[in-house]
């Protein structure tokens, strides 16, 4: 049984900065994909970012060129930098993990955390 844990969320003006974390229970370098979802009120989960563990990456269009998904296998742990973030970012933040499948489609991944929440003001 694999867990992940998220960190890292918090309160930003838009233009601003955060980085998220997200640390498994097992060696990162056992893990097909590890990927960052969000879900904002009243919405469907929405995935952000993928990386795989031959280090391809998938971006969601809305993201890309602000956002970029990294792993640190040496410390079992996932980033998602996410920078010059807008109001439309707020939502709370998954980590997700599987060992056989990637990409951005939530009902691929076995593994979920908790979540992060990611507030962007005007």
């Amino acid at each position: 049984q694999m867990h992940l844990v998220e960190s890292g969320g918090g309160s930003v003006q838009a233009g601003g900065s955060l980085r998220l974390s997200c640390t498994a229970s097992v060696y990162l370098y056992s893990i097909g994909c590890m990927a960052w979802f969000r879900q904002a009120p009243g919405k469907e989960r929405e995935g952000v970012a993928a990386k795989a563990r031959d280090a391809s990456t998938s971006y969601t269009d809305s993201v890309k060129g602000r956002f970029t998904i990294s792993r640190d296998n040496a410390k079992n742990t996932v980033y998602l930098q996410m920078n010059n973030l807008k109001p439309e970012d707020t939502a709370m933040y998954y980590c997700a993990a599987d060992y056989y499948v990637c990409g951005l489609l939530a009902p691929k991944y076995t593994y979920w955390g908790q979540g992060t929440q990611v507030t962007v003001s005007s």
